[in-house]
């Protein structure tokens, strides 16, 4: 189901966004976010559950994720899904969907979500009047894939408790980037079937390896929260808890 709910309204004026402010985003010239305020047609709200782009979708819009959580995902012929990158907000939303004749892959809200909606006719504009903005589009674009690629390395190479762990501190780190955690602690909305779907664990496992990890000490889940206890419970989840993440452009 494809819900598109349109406000009529603009939302927040780019200047004024809030999100400018978090350690996750790099500065930008004032006339640089005048222009994508220019760019800017809708500011839209969708309910958790609803699809922001279905696959095989001609007419998919680019896209902000101003608040709320999404995931990009990929399924199969019986059903089966594969859950490809975890969407927070600031996040690009659409970027391959925009460019392609039809979108490979669906974006689904994993919480209400808000977005800026961009035309997706007005991206060739960014190209030709402000190849700075273009060079942070496709910036933002490798970072996605770099993303996925950081996935299908977990899903490969790493055990299950491994798998869970690296994305439960991944996406802490990202959280606090955004000032959505406080002390320790953050809104974590994700099922185990989503886990699973991420991660290319069964139900069954995800859910034996994730009592054993809040066990061990590693975090915990109440009320919708979780709590990062131990990142530093094993060598390998101290590597990725002492990764850095440099501030990136915000569109």
């Amino acid at each position: 189901m494809n819900i598109v709910s349109k406000q009529g309204r603009l939302g927040t004026p780019c200047l004024a966004c809030p999100l400018r402010l978090k350690p996750a985003f790099k500065d930008k010239a004032d006339d640089e976010i005048r222009f994508i305020q220019a760019m800017k047609i809708d500011h839209r709200s969708l309910p958790a559950g609803a699809d922001i782009i279905h696959p095989g979708q001609e007419d998919a819009e680019l896209y902000t994720l101003y608040s709320g959580w999404a995931f990009r995902y990929q399924s199969l012929p019986d059903g089966r899904r594969q859950i490809l990158n975890f969407l927070l907000p600031g996040d690009l939303v659409g970027l391959q969907a925009s460019l392609l004749s039809a979108a490979e892959h669906g974006i689904e809200a994993l919480t209400d979500v808000e977005l800026c909606v961009f035309p997706r006719r007005r991206i060739w504009d960014l190209f030709v009047r402000m190849p700075t903005l273009a060079y942070e589009l496709a910036w933002l674009g490798s970072r996605e894939e770099s993303l996925i690629d950081d996935n299908l390395t977990t899903v490969g190479q790493r055990n299950a408790g491994e798998r869970i762990a690296a994305l439960v501190i991944s996406l802490y780190h990202r959280a606090e980037t955004l000032g959505l955690v406080s002390n320790h602690s953050f809104a974590f909305p994700l099922s185990q079937q989503q886990l699973a779907d991420a991660l290319g664990l069964s139900l069954v496992h995800t859910s034996k390896t994730w009592s054993r990890l809040r066990k061990a000490g590693l975090f915990s889940l109440s009320g919708g929260r979780l709590t990062l206890l131990n990142p530093r419970l094993t060598a390998h989840m101290a590597a990725v808890y002492e990764q850095a993440s440099p501030p990136r452009p915000l569109i």
